[in-house]
């Protein structure tokens, strides 16, 4: 098919469409593709040990998501299943723009509202304050505006068809491939481990300090020192798998996401907010004159 009817067939599509549907449409494809955007150029999404590693995130809504125990195997598969992630994202919005298969792809993009309401938002309350049953709403509405009369959803395909869903896929691999290049590299910063076996010189830790390192086992994580000992609970916020970050003044860990607060001189016990439960607590001990993971 050439490019001349390849973009007349799109602006067809768009003609076709009345203003109301038109903004939906073109809302939802571009929010999809930057949505791939976002994790391709984050150089942390498929990185282990990462503040924004997908497979930490997952460990963090497996415990309030009525389908933990699906997303408890996806952490074994964190990685692939980050790619096909960008890929089903970037898909879909260039699909839902051009207007290829946009049937398939409004039915795509509202699986994946649905599950990533049961896995993350789940637990939002008021429910209105995630947006994800809103995005799954509109992809249904633009799903049935699709299907009309026709009650189901038509998924042959010809040979032009196969051709322009190629292009999609190409389109992805391309705004993956581009992502990657132009995000920005991991920045090495004090909150990395210090030795391989190490956390911290304990010299360098004085009474009431605190440290921001990535644990082995639990990734973001803060370490603690007090007249007692020290101690270290993982910065993934048991609501929705957010990181959490320290508040010297309140002497809090604080989620910025939905505003949970945890004391960690009390065993992270949650102060206020919608987490469920403490943060967890992640086992450190002085060995020498460093401060390692038990």
């Amino acid at each position: 098919m050439s490019r001349r009817s390849s973009f007349a067939s799109t602006s067809q599509s768009w003609q076709n469409q009345n203003w109301p549907i038109r903004i939906i449409r073109f809302w939802l494809g571009v929010t999809w593709i930057y949505g791939g955007w976002v994790k391709a150029s984050d150089p942390g999404f498929l990185t282990k040990g990462a503040p924004t590693y997908i497979g930490t995130e997952l460990a963090g809504f497996i415990h309030v998501s009525p389908i933990g125990f699906l997303l408890q195997h996806g952490i074994e598969h964190a990685q692939l299943l980050g790619v096909i992630i960008m890929l089903s994202e970037f898909a879909i919005g260039f699909a839902t723009l051009i207007g290829i298969a946009p049937t398939a792809a409004a039915f795509g993009g509202f699986s994946i509202s649905i599950i990533l309401w049961l896995s993350s938002s789940w637990t939002v309350k008021p429910y209105f304050l995630g947006s994800d049953t809103a995005y799954a709403i509109l992809w249904l509405s633009f799903l049935l505006t699709l299907i009309g009369k026709r009650r189901r959803i038509e998924l042959s395909l010809d040979r032009r068809g196969a051709i322009r869903i190629g292009g999609v896929a190409l389109l992805s691999l391309i705004g993956i491939g581009v992502g990657k290049a132009l995000g920005k590299p991991t920045a090495s910063s004090t909150s990395s481990t210090s030795a391989s076996s190490g956390v911290i010189k304990l010299a360098a830790l004085p009474i009431g300090a605190t440290f921001e390192f990535n644990s082995a086992l639990a990734g973001p994580a803060m370490l603690f020192r007090t007249a007692k000992g020290v101690f270290a609970y993982s910065l993934t916020c048991t609501h929705q798998g957010c990181v959490v970050g320290y508040s010297k003044s309140a002497k809090q860990l604080q989620c910025p996401c939905h505003g949970a607060q945890f004391d960690p001189f009390n065993g992270a016990r949650v102060l206020a907010g919608p987490a469920p439960t403490p943060l967890a607590p992640i086992k450190v001990k002085i060995s020498g004159d460093w401060v390692v993971e038990a």
